[in-house]
């Protein structure tokens, strides 16, 4: 069986002309299901040449056209032809195009909109950007070159210059302020790390965070430290994106930070940022599951451990409950029946579960201590519906960086590079 593909140009009047495409052939029975429809390679070869088509129809409709001068304003004339290579989704494409000159002032006008130096479309970029930001350069370059009938464009290096030019547009792109103003805006904070491949740096420190309406408007954001954004400046666009007025109440979560905290007092967070459940949370898990691992070869064991056990769950209680200094009442019982363990042999590899029980609640006790000022009735935010900690935060960073830039990803970054892609992700995640 056989098929001709015929592209028919029309315009008001009826058909202008026609273009036969491509000839199919097909067998006219299904004996093997590798012949049923298209191929791919078939479907590529479709795609680009119905994109030279229509870009070589557009040329030609174009170059009829005479537009005025954009200095005196006067008529211009046809002055001569030049070929221009564009890479486009479907295949890179030779339009010829005329250049056109002012029979009054001389100046020379292409008629065109491009930007200078144009050699994309800005759909082919967009894309290459997309999938750049979410799998590795080399990997996104190769996505594209079996998928569509791409010939230009689908080097690695390419997809990278294209990816980092596009966050630095990111970096200067006006705000798009919401609709309508928000109420209550919750603003979390966070950093993790990246390995570096900067002279004297192993990591670099990435700040992340999110800001939420009570609406469910929400925005996230990063950027990585000594780098050429501001998170002070981003945080403000972020801000206004949701729907922050001079009216809006502000509500900044950490981890507890110094630096963090004066990030969001210089960001406009007036109220002292609470001290998110998250982390505590993780903490007293570790408490719990060191406990669980007691030793119980003797009754004396066997009660101390019950003891430590029925502490570390009024601890976390009197936590949640913003009973803060009712949190060592806690800690003191706990060291008091700690002595039944006094000479818990450990293993070869790790020490004895009766010292990392110690060395967990040490631990513990100076973090609540250094950060008894942050900390607040998270039962009453949780019942009243309120954002409790920065656990969306977390799955935020995980995404943003770590998916991309950590996680089973043997690479190292240098400042600017990561700061850029950051930017995308982060452009792709809202």
């Amino acid at each position: 069986m056989r098929w001709i593909l015929r592209l028919v140009e029309t315009d008001g009047e009826g058909e202008s002309g026609c273009l036969d495409v491509m000839d199919i052939v097909r067998p006219d029975e299904l004996g093997d299901i590798a012949d049923l429809g298209l191929t791919l390679a078939e479907a590529k070869l479709l795609q680009a040449r119905v994109q030279q088509g229509v870009a070589a129809a557009q040329a030609r409709g174009h170059a009829v056209r005479r537009p005025n001068c954009r200095s005196c304003g006067g008529a211009c004339h046809l002055k001569d032809y030049r070929d221009h290579r564009i890479a486009t989704l479907f295949g890179r494409v030779t339009v010829r195009l005329p250049r056109f000159r002012c029979a009054g002032c001389t100046t020379v006008e292409a008629g065109l909109g491009w930007p200078s130096n144009c050699r994309s479309t800005p759909e082919l970029d967009q894309l290459q950007a997309h999938l750049s930001a979410l799998m590795t350069y080399r990997v996104a370059a190769g996505v594209l070159e079996q998928m569509l009938p791409i010939d230009a464009g689908k080097c690695h290096e390419t997809l990278r210059c294209h990816t980092l030019k596009l966050g630095e547009q990111l970096q200067d792109r006006a705000v798009v302020k919401a609709a309508t103003a928000a109420v209550a805006i919750a603003i979390s904070l966070d950093s993790t790390f990246i390995r570096s491949c900067e002279d004297g740096e192993r990591h670099l420190e990435v700040r992340v965070g999110n800001v939420e309406t009570e609406v469910g408007g929400r925005q996230v954001f990063g950027a990585v430290v000594r780098a050429d954004t501001d998170i002070v400046a981003l945080i403000g666009r972020k801000l206004e994106a949701v729907g922050r007025t001079g009216d809006t109440e502000l509500t900044g979560f950490t981890d507890g930070c110094p630096g963090l905290r004066s990030i969001l007092a210089t960001a406009g967070v007036a109220n002292p940022p609470i001290l998110d459940w998250f982390h505590i949370a993780m903490r007293l898990q570790h408490l719990k599951q060191t406990a669980g691992g007691l030793s119980t070869d003797d009754p004396a064991r066997v009660e101390a451990k019950a003891a430590i056990v029925e502490e570390v769950e009024r601890l976390r209680w009197r936590l949640w409950n913003g009973k803060a200094k009712d949190a060592r009442i806690s800690v003191g019982r706990i060291r008091q029946v700690m002595h039944a363990f006094q000479g818990e042999p450990g293993s070869r590899r790790s020490d004895a579960p009766s010292r990392k029980l110690w060395t967990a609640l040490h631990e513990l006790n100076g973090y609540l201590t250094g950060q008894s000022n942050w900390l607040v009735n998270y039962a009453k935010r949780h019942r009243a519906g309120l954002r409790v900690g920065t656990a969306l935060t977390e799955a935020t960073a995980n995404f943003l960086v770590n998916r991309r830039m950590n996680k089973s990803q043997q690479m190292r970054w240098t400042r600017r590079g990561a700061d850029l892609l950051l930017q995308v992700r982060c452009a792709v995640y809202n």
